[in-house]
């Protein structure tokens, strides 16, 4: 009797738990594909630069302004995307940028000449932006806290195979219409796809908890809790949850005026910038968007640079799901700085081999093996903690704000190193232009180790609380 007592009180609770982890599963498998398209629509212009060059007449200068156009558009999407997740919603915001997806990718399809597809690349930024903020945000505050960095982190593993699939795309693409005019049109329409996926799968998620919580929706945030906790803990958050939304509504926590007039909140900002800053700053997006030049340039053929290139993304999706076991056993700020050290010491070994090897096959796998080597660092510890810790450290009513801001940074980081690199190479050759993104590692290094605080471990409630006072 007492044997036949227990597996009726154990069986419900393993059905439960099981039905939240595929809940779970579920809901960060739709909304990542924003991370999807985010990585295939950064990563498409490496492949498919060199034809648009010829079909559209490209000069070195219009060359940065059709790649970094996307940027910028990114920069602005970021931080309009965090205040119209704040105000609206989480979900809501997605299902917006999916539909900028579809029309930003139709454009650059279409585009008939340059200014058209710099217009056309900064709509697609700013969904780009948009999804850089909103879907880690939706992530971070849906999952509990045991888990977030592996869900959260997610969105970085969709990014880097989005990119992948850009990059393999883009090769079968190239090797199938080579020689037909306006073939990087077909790699460019792919996007449309995902975005289309995005949008009807959006449609029967649930929004985010805390947001529902923050707008004292709180019977709709105990309902989607429950979804994804099993009920006591979900009643137990929910607690937690929204004490925390009143106090916050009581300081009146949301903009602009309450950053620059609350001096914990300024120099929490500052460790965003910090933060953002330090992940572009590698020139990890210098690979990403002219990865099939660098390896051109080092002695490559076009087609097999193009080939290799797909290494860069094999690697970079491989070191993500390294990242993400990581994550759950190890502290987030050692993490950085190890990645930080790693794509140091690969960028000088590139500046060295394009400085002192001959040109040919030796200096052009030379190179290669580096590249790898530098994203297995990048994209296995600096991107995945970046945005795994931008989505953690800003206070619950203004987190979308905070992050978008804190992007903001980053995109306009990754827009002046994408728009000045072709520029730079030109000026005073590749081996130089890798050494200026030395120097600047060991400053990022520095900043990390002096500044940036430990998030693991922490319900996003405590961590608020914790940063709060330290700031203070």
């Amino acid at each position: 009797m007492d044997v036949k007592d227990d597996t009726t009180q154990t069986e419900p609770t393993t059905t439960t738990s099981r039905t939240v982890s595929r809940r779970l599963r579920l809901i960060t498998v739709i909304a990542t594909f924003g991370g999807l398209l985010f990585g295939y629509d950064t990563g498409v212009i490496n492949g498919a630069l060199p034809y648009m060059t010829d079909d559209l007449g490209l000069t070195p200068f219009t060359e940065g302004m059709v790649t970094s156009s996307l940027l910028l558009g990114a920069a602005v999407g970021a931080v309009t995307g965090g205040r119209f997740s704040d105000a609206r919603g989480r979900r809501r915001t997605i299902l917006v940028l999916a539909v900028v997806f579809f029309v930003g990718a139709l454009g650059c399809t279409l585009a008939p000449n340059t200014a058209v597809m710099v217009v056309a690349r900064f709509v697609l930024g700013l969904a780009v932006g948009g999804a850089s903020v909103t879907v880690p945000v939706y992530l971070a505050e849906i999952s509990p806290a045991e888990r977030r960095g592996a869900l959260v982190t997610r969105n970085e593993l969709m990014i880097v195979s989005g990119q992948l699939l850009a990059f393999t795309s883009n090769a079968v693409i190239a090797r199938v219409g080579g020689e037909s005019g306006g073939v990087w049109r077909y790699m460019l329409v792919l996007a449309t796809i995902p975005a289309v996926v995005l949008w009807f799968g959006m449609l029967v998620m649930p929004e985010s908890p805390r947001w529902l919580a923050s707008k004292t929706r709180f019977a709709e945030a105990l309902e989607v809790l429950k979804q994804v906790r099993s009920h006591q803990r979900a009643e137990a958050e929910l607690a937690e949850v929204s004490a925390l939304a009143v106090k916050e509504d009581q300081a009146k926590l949301g903009g602009w005026q309450d950053m620059k007039s609350t001096p914990w909140l300024r120099r929490l900002m500052f460790v965003g910038f910090g933060i953002a800053i330090v992940q572009q700053i590698t020139g990890v997006n210098t690979i990403m968007y002219y990865g099939t030049q660098i390896l051109t340039d080092a002695g490559f053929t076009a087609d097999s640079a193009l080939t290799a290139n797909i290494a860069n993304g094999v690697i970079s999706v491989l070191a993500t799901f390294v990242g993400i076991w990581l994550l759950g056993r190890v502290n987030r700020r050692p993490m950085l700085m190890t990645g930080q050290i790693g794509t140091t010491a690969a960028l000088l070994f590139i500046g060295v081999f394009s400085l002192v090897l001959p040109s040919g096959e030796g200096r052009a796998f030379a190179v290669l093996a580096m590249t790898v080597t530098f994203l297995a660092f990048q994209q296995g510890a600096i991107s995945p903690v970046t945005w795994l810790m931008l989505s953690e450290i800003f206070p619950m009513r203004m987190r979308g704000f905070g992050m978008g801001v804190a992007a903001v940074v980053l995109w306009l980081t990754n827009f002046a190193i994408g728009l000045v690199f072709p520029s730079l190479v030109s000026a005073i050759g590749v081996s130089n232009t890798f050494f200026l993104f030395v120097v600047a590692g060991a400053f990022s290094f520095t900043f990390v180790r002096l500044y940036v605080p430990e998030t693991k471990g922490r319900t996003l409630e405590t961590l608020e609380a914790e940063l709060r006072a330290r700031f203070s």
